[in-house]
Parts: structure tokens; sequence; C-alpha cells
């Protein structure tokens, strides 16, 4: 017998340790072999079926949003009933992954345990705990490469230096061969178990999200694929900054857990490009480009651990962020009185989702308008959205902070007037989430900040004025930056 320990792959398909285990891959020399044994290397048959597995860990839970936990639950019941159409069961546990592995192995007489593995800190410290434990158990163990093509390390510079600029990373990733998806396993290859139902949201301690959550599981996911390969692939490069336009993928929160794998959605792309012409070609590619800015951030998290908590890039002096808790909370709550700001702050609580671009705009008004630390949106964004990622929402953060790799230079400032007046001209993405906006002529809208108090009480008196003058905070946010530069 042998335990798949599912964490962020909640599928069956394109899964690599569980294919492995259940004899429907092979290795490829993606396992971690331990310095006692080669788990790997040991035919399947000796080790027997397979026990599907999930761990709630607190050490994790604490780190998640209600948004969050009832996505995660949505997608472990339906991977629940993939596995019980096939006469197995997902064992759920709750506990430290140290203390319950080693405990069910024995419980299940399973003589090996794989994962796939995950690259930010936390994980990392985490899975070295259970190899020794595991080891200590006498119980064989093995990790796999799964969750982005390239593994840290495998893509650097001409030095053998992780890269920290996108573009040349870009590069190479584009021009490395792609494996295909990995089959399922066979039903033969599952171990005959049953286990108790999952714990309620509340169990877990978390309340039912207010947050229309998106459909989850793999079902959901290669649903949302197909329809952009039929249709948003091709004006993605066009459509992608423009919130009101289908131009998205929406897989984010997909690839975040892991309900479809990341060789399936590059295949699809792939198919999608030989179906295109050439200006449809740049616009798959400019979406594979995205998959690879997923891989990237991952590969700097992996090599620098610490930019979950602090800058990136290093300035001569701190950086004295405002920190204002009354603009804070009108960022939070979309009361800044700036349109394009608040519909997106709004779209987070309501939706559990923001459009990218959206994310850029709020991201800069944060951190250049109020001067607040990236800091804080991190925290905010990891809160509400279902479909956070350590490494992407680090790497976005720090990027509008002027504090990342390949970050937007601190002299570049959003101007949120115009960024809403650019990409929603017709205010129709306002509206939908600005209800006091609704019946406002669009060029009123994008002209709120040059009104006068009299205009906006008579116009919409219900939203607020806005609470900084773009043009001042912009004036003070390069006096920080130049400050923190040391050339005051």
């Amino acid at each position: 017998m042998q335990i798949h320990w599912h964490r962020r792959d909640l599928r069956a398909a394109d899964n690599r340790a569980l294919a492995v285990a259940a004899g429907a891959a092979d290795p490829d020399g993606s396992g971690t072999r331990d310095a006692e044994r080669s788990a790997e290397a040991t035919p399947v048959e000796d080790f027997g079926p397979v026990v599907p597995l999930f761990v709630f860990d607190d050490a994790v839970l604490e780190h998640a949003g209600d948004a969050r936990v009832r996505y995660l639950l949505d997608a472990l019941a339906e991977l629940r009933a993939w596995y019980r159409e096939r006469g197995s069961d997902l064992v759920v546990a709750r506990g430290d992954p140290v203390e319950v592995l080693p405990g069910l192995a024995e419980e299940y007489d399973a003589e090996r345990v794989v994962w796939n593995k995950d690259y930010s800190g936390l994980a990392r410290e985490r899975d070295a705990e259970v190899r020794r434990a595991l080891n200590g158990a006498d119980v064989d163990r093995a990790s796999f490469h799964d969750a982005i093509f390239h593994e840290p390390g495998s893509i650097t510079t001409n030095e053998g230096e992780h890269y920290s600029v996108y573009t040349y990373f870009w590069k190479k990733w584009r021009d490395r061969e792609k494996p295909d998806p990995i089959p399922a396993p066979d039903r033969d290859a599952l171990a005959a178990v049953d286990d108790d139902d999952l714990p309620t949201i509340a169990e877990l301690g978390f309340e039912e999200p207010d947050a229309d959550v998106q459909p989850a599981g793999t079902a959901a996911a290669r649903e949302r694929l197909a329809d952009f390969c039929a249709d948003g692939i091709y004006r993605y490069d066009e459509d992608r900054d423009y919130p009101t336009r289908d131009g998205v993928s929406r897989l984010s929160t997909d690839l975040k857990f892991g309900t479809i794998g990341i060789r399936e959605v590059y295949a699809a792309t792939a198919e999608a490009r030989e179906r295109a012409d050439e200006a449809e070609t740049e616009s798959v590619e400019e979406f594979q480009s995205q998959l690879a800015w997923r891989e990237f951030y991952a590969h700097v998290l992996f090599f620098n651990p610490e930019v979950v908590t602090e800058n990136f890039r290093e300035y001569e002096n701190d950086i004295e962020w405002r920190n204002d808790p009354d603009e804070l909370r009108a960022w939070k709550d979309g009361e800044t009185g700036y349109p394009i700001v608040d519909a997106g702050m709004r779209q987070l609580k309501a939706e559990a989702y923001m459009h990218n671009r959206v994310r850029m705009i709020v991201a800069s008004f944060l951190t250049k308008d109020l001067q607040i630390d990236w800091r804080e949106g991190y925290d905010h964004f990891r809160e509400y959205l279902t479909d956070h990622d350590t490494a992407n929402d680090n790497g976005g953060w720090q990027w509008a902070a002027s504090t990342g790799t390949d970050a937007q230079p601190y002299f570049r400032i959003f101007n949120p007037m115009t960024q809403g007046e650019r990409y929603d001209p017709d205010a129709e993405y306002i509206k939908t989430y600005v209800p006091e906006l609704r019946d406002v002529d669009p060029e009123l809208i994008h002209e709120w900040h040059e009104l006068s108090p009299t205009q906006r009480a008579r116009t919409a008196g219900d939203y607020p004025e806005p609470i900084v003058d773009h043009g001042e905070r912009r004036e003070a946010a390069l006096a920080m930056f130049e400050a923190a530069r040391g050339e005051e």
C-alpha cells in the first residue's frame, strides 16, 4: 500500500506524483531521492495500490480566507466523487502532516508516501520535516516536480544564477520543450478505502463567504479552458486589459489549487495556436507568456523566500510609507472617490476575484497615491482572493510598489482617472460595482476628480469625494522614493 498526499494538486489527471504511484507515468527524473533510499526507483507493484489523502494543515489554514476555503471544500468534494466512482475514496485528516502522515502510513500499512512539490518557504520546511518523520517511521517517501514546467534552478543565466528579469527568463521558457499531459490512474491502482464526510466550513473555523465564488473542480476548470481556447485566447492580446470584455481565462484559481494541470492547460493553448492565423498566434503566445510569468515568480520565491515579507529590491534608505489607517480603510472598502479603484475593491469582495488590469490600478493607488506599504495590500488580497498565490501575488504587489523584480519604475505612477477612461471608457465596469454611479454619464464619472463639491453632490451625492489629490500625491510619492534612493 502507498499514500498519495494531495496538496495543491486537487485533480486525478495530469498529476505526476499520483500517476507515478499508480504506475501510469515514469518518474522522468522528477522524484526527490532520499539519501537513505530511492523510493521512486522501486517498481509500483512492490508498493501496491494508492490511498488518496488530503490533510487540513492548520499552519496553512492560518493564512486562508473564507472564499478560498469554500473553493477548497468544493474542489475536494469533486475530487472525492471521482475517487468514489472508481471504488476508492479521498481520505481526509486534520493536523500537522509531520504527525498525521506517519500515523496514517501505519494505519494503512503503507510502505511509501508520495506528493508533488511546492516551492514556498513554508512548504519546503514542512516537507523536510515530513521526510524526516517518515524516515524515522521507516516509510519510503518521494516528491515530484509537477506544478510548473521547469523546476527552480533549471532556467538560469549564463553564470548559473536564477533570473530576476522576466524577459530573459521568458525567452528560455518559451523555447523549452513542454511535456504532454499525464493520464489519470486506472481504478485498479487505487486502494479500496472509504472515509467520513468532509468537514464543514464552520468546523474549519471559517464562515460562508459573502462573495460569489466561481465553481470549483476539474470539470469546471476544463469548461473554462475549452471556452477560452475556442474564442477568447485569439483576442487575448487585444482584450485582456479591458475588464468588461470576455478576454481572460479565469483559470487563475484552478491553477492555484491545481484542479487542472499546467501541462493540460498548455496543450490546449498549443492546439489553439495550430488553428490560429498570424495575428491570433501572437495573441495565443501572449497568453502563454502569462503562464511563464507565473513560473518566473515561483522561481523568484524559491530562491528568495524572504520576499514574502521583505522588499526584493534594496534602497539606500527605508521607504517612509505614510500608512494612514483611514485611507487604508477607504481603499479596502472601495470608498476612495476614484471610481475605477472603488469598482475593483468592490469586485474583490463581491466575487473573491479582481480583473488583472484593475489589480495593477488599485495596487498603484495604494502604494503611490496613498503611500501605504505594499504588505497591507498583499495581506488584504490574501484574505479575499480565491486565486491568492504567494509567488504571483507577492510578485505583482512588489512590481506595483517598485520594490520587486522587473519593478514598475518608481517615477511611473498610474493615474487612476486616465486608467479608468482608457480601459473602461463607457464606465460599464465601474457601474457594475459602484451602484451610486449607475445613472451618471460616463464622461462625468471620468471627470469625478475635477468636479466641484456642488457638482458631485448634485450628480451622485451618495458617492464619496476623492480622498486625496492625485497630482499632489504623485509628487509626494516621487519625493518618498527619491529619499529612499538617497537623492534628497
